[in-house]
């Protein structure tokens, strides 16, 4: 009788909890499978009881990475382990589960218990926030960005030349593709070339094609990048590092929308849109005689300046998110994140490479992980010992040194303007006072009034 009474007692506070518990016993049959559980799965507890588990959850992880085998094997809990298991209705449900080992009064081992949350509602929610601060495969959430995506649908709906400025590594070709996906082009070609690859002799065939003959090693006839893109989109990345030969030439292709392919009499008419990149400052080439002005009126009808990663630090965690996303699809793994030491340290990094250098960081430590967390040791050595910054060795941070950091160095960008530092930061100027002074932030001598908003 008192067992009974006690399987009831049992019974009733696991179906009161919102997590799903189900218990297995040696043979991996189910023993129990509370009202949660069924709610999650579509399945009954007549249905489980007695049946492999296995059999019902259909999970991605039961075939070699079962969480409660690993308890078994181990003696140790699993506890927050991720995956998504697939309900009577086909449906993939994400969950997140613990494991235990169950025993019986003189120590011994009788079975398992399992606990699991249906993350769906909260993937959901991940996925709008995402939906918020992405665009295409650009991801951010910084009001630079922000900035970014408002305007890059008008930029697609026209035909004018772009130009986009920023440092290696900013996601330039990204930018390009999402003008030209957003575009009336889309359905036609996006053509890439990348101007610094190659030698000025190969460029030129490159860009305009040339006939059989042409010479030397010219054995037929070849079609020019700029003719593959006809009515689409072209590309020209690193344009800073073309001659001033081919600078006249290109000039003249974007006068005349013309090509003339080496060793041709035939002009031959394209219909492009262009879109033009460099990692190096143009106006200043122009000013030191190295690059054609009117070239670069030509190319800068529509100008965008993209921000290195140091000047979006709250773009990282976002950043992070994707590209372990990304290597999650890739690689079949199931990291859910980086620790906390792990993002301090990001954080604190100037990244001379940018998003590049964080995407191969957060690569290598896919490869050097074997849990489901990114740790401080499975970054690469120069971030271990300290976090590094071109400015010196800002040393370990915790959440509130980080903080102090990140207004420290968004003032410092402004000249000390308290508005455009705050509207960066995405916080009211009162806020940024307050924190100011209450982290004992060492201001500019000028406050940055003069600097215009």
């Amino acid at each position: 009788m008192k067992d009974r009474i006690f399987v009831n007692e049992r019974d009733v506070i696991l179906d009161s909890i919102n997590e799903g518990v189900f218990t297995v016993d040696l043979n991996w049959s189910i023993t129990s499978f509370n009202m949660a559980a069924q709610r999650i799965t579509g399945v009954s507890k007549a249905d489980s009881m007695g049946r492999p588990c296995s059999e019902v959850f259909h999970a991605n992880i039961c075939e070699n990475n079962c969480a409660l085998r690993k308890t078994f094997e181990t003696g140790k809990p699993v506890v927050n382990a991720t995956a998504h298991i697939v309900n009577n209705r086909g449906f993939t449900v994400p969950i997140r589960i613990s494991t235990a080992i169950l025993k019986d009064k003189d120590g011994n081992t009788i079975g398992g218990v399992e606990t699991f949350q249906d993350l769906s509602q909260v993937e959901q929610l991940r996925k709008e926030l995402h939906s918020l601060h992405s665009f295409e495969d650009i991801v951010g959430r910084s009001p630079e960005m922000i900035r970014l995506f408002e305007v890059l649908p008008l930029i697609a709906e026209s035909s004018s030349t772009v130009l986009i400025e920023g440092p290696s590594g900013t996601g330039k070709e990204l930018f390009a593709r999402a003008i030209h996906n957003l575009s009336p082009r889309r359905k036609k070609r996006f053509v890439a070339v990348n101007c610094a690859a190659l030698p000025d002799t190969l460029l030129e065939s490159e860009f305009f094609g040339h006939k059989a003959g042409a010479f030397t090693d010219a054995k037929r006839d070849k079609m020019g990048r700029f003719a593959l893109a006809d009515g689409g989109t072209i590309f020209l990345d690193e344009i800073g590092d073309i001659s001033p030969a081919l600078q006249v030439r290109l000039l003249r292709v974007l006068q005349e929308r013309i090509v003339e392919p080496l060793g041709s009499t035939e002009p031959l008419k394209v219909d492009i849109r262009v879109i033009a990149a460099t990692n190096k400052d143009l106006a200043k080439l122009v000013e030191e005689g190295k690059f054609r002005e009117d070239l670069y009126y030509r190319i800068r009808v529509i100008y965008l300046l993209l921000p290195g990663l140091r000047e979006r630090r709250e773009d990282i965690p976002l950043l992070v998110d994707h590209i372990i996303a990304k290597y999650n699809r890739l690689q079949a793994k199931n990291i859910v994140g980086v620790s906390s030491d792990a993002m301090t340290r990001l954080m604190g990094y100037d990244f001379p490479g940018n998003i590049r250098e964080l995407e191969n960081i957060i690569e290598q430590a896919f490869v050097l992980c074997g849990t489901d967390l990114i740790e401080l040791h499975h970054l690469p050595p120069g971030l271990r010992p300290a976090a590094i910054s071109s400015t010196g060795d800002i040393g370990p941070m915790n959440l509130k040194a980080m903080e102090k950091h990140l207004i420290t160095e968004t003032l410092r960008r402004y000249g000390g303007n308290r508005n455009r530092a705050a509207r960066d930061l995405g916080i009211d100027t009162s806020t940024l006072y307050r924190k100011v002074r209450d982290l004992k932030i060492e201001t500019p001598e000028k406050d940055g009034r003069g600097v215009r908003k």
